[in-house]
């Protein structure tokens, strides 16, 4: 082992993540014992959807992204992007479950909404193939995390699990932005776009992550990386990261400029959006500024570059989903009955608690995977 690698210390990664999972978890349970969802900042007014389905959304969607790096290789036969492979299956798994928990402490009685979703066969509702989509993913990442580990089979190949993967990350991300872009009553999220915007995000969070938890497991630096796996990060997974970075930066900036021109009723949310400073700190700092990191070639080669691209592209989805799903709910269905302008929210502290949740969650799972692996191959 280089020395590189030897800095990266996982059991050190573990303890810290289990810490806050702790902590987190602790005090989330306090309040919602106490308070139930009195301890949201939720309202009937028109945002019932807080900040912990932003969370759900938000790592479901890197989840699925992370599938969606990894088919490069499992897929489509792009042999440079084999060593990301293992990592961006456990990552997934790591990010659905964090994603996957907040969200069954969001609902209040999540077990009964599980079984019950299923079988009331509402068809022509996006939220009842999500369900059964997201069933089938999570099945199908867990065969395919013990294939490549080599520690269980099914007696399919590995490239069959590996389209059975991509398909149902394709599916699960796009009916997760139908959800949205099927509400003809919330104008701000309805359109066709919606679910392609879900797509461009989702692969975009996914390559951040790949960069960010590679770069972790060497300790954040490159110095003891195989050099095939140093080009690929500063070369054609660089590109591809700027790419799709402008993809989204010109989706949220016609988005925007749309909004800002419409005067149909629901986009007048536009005008507080963009008077907000938020709004400019995941425009400016999570977009624009990666993508100069990551166009650049003088800049996009670093370690130190493609690092702090990947974290500012994390953070910056991080606001735009916030942004997007609270942004939907602030102009109230029955405008001058509940109430008469925008409805105003901010997360209570219980809601920011389970965002650490979510965070330590997804930590804790992917450094026992990672310890998990280093068992085998030690």
């Amino acid at each position: 082992m280089t020395t590189a690698q030897a800095t990266f210390k996982p059991g050190l990664h573990l303890a810290v993540a289990a810490v806050g999972l702790i902590i987190a978890a602790g005090y989330a349970f306090s309040q919602l014992a106490g308070a139930g969802h009195a301890s949201f900042n939720t309202t009937n007014l028109g945002v019932v959807w807080g900040l912990p389905v932003v969370v759900y959304d938000y790592f479901l969607l890197t989840s699925t992204g992370l599938v969606l790096v990894a088919s490069l290789s499992l897929v489509f036969g792009l042999r440079d992007f084999d060593p990301l492979v293992e990592r961006c299956i456990r990552l997934a798994i790591a990010g659905l479950v964090g994603g996957v928990a907040v969200l069954f402490l969001e609902l209040g009685h999540p077990f009964r909404a599980l079984l019950t979703a299923p079988f009331a066969l509402q068809t022509a509702s996006p939220l009842f193939w999500k369900i059964l989509c997201v069933g089938a993913y999570t099945v199908v990442l867990v065969l395919l995390a013990l294939d490549l580990s080599g520690r269980g089979t099914v007696g399919v190949g590995r490239r069959t699990l590996g389209i059975a993967a991509t398909a149902l990350a394709l599916l699960v991300t796009l009916i997760a932005g139908s959800v949205y872009g099927m509400m003809a009553m919330r104008p701000f999220w309805f359109g066709g776009e919606t679910p392609v915007a879900f797509l461009i995000e989702s692969f975009i969070g996914g390559i951040a992550f790949t960069v960010f938890f590679t770069y972790l497991a060497y300790g954040f630096s490159d110095a003891g990386m195989p050099a095939g796996l140093k080009a690929l990060l500063g070369g054609p997974l660089a590109k591809l990261h700027a790419a799709v970075i402008a993809l989204h930066l010109m989706f949220v900036l016609g988005r925007a400029i749309t909004g800002l021109w419409s005067n149909a009723e629901g986009l007048q949310v536009w005008q507080y959006i963009t008077a907000q400073p938020l709004f400019y700190v995941g425009l400016l700092g999570g977009t624009v500024l990666p993508l100069i990191l990551m166009a650049m070639p003088s800049t996009r080669t670093r370690a130190s570059a493609q690092i702090v691209a990947a974290l500012l592209v994390m953070i910056g989805l991080l606001i735009s989903r916030y942004e997007f799903i609270i942004g939907g709910q602030q102009v109230p269905m029955f405008k001058g009955s509940w109430a008469s302008g925008l409805v105003h929210y901010a997360p209570s502290p219980t809601e920011w608690a389970l965002l650490v949740v979510a965070v330590a969650l997804a930590n804790v799972v992917y450094a026992l995977a990672e310890r998990w692996s280093s068992s085998r191959n030690g």
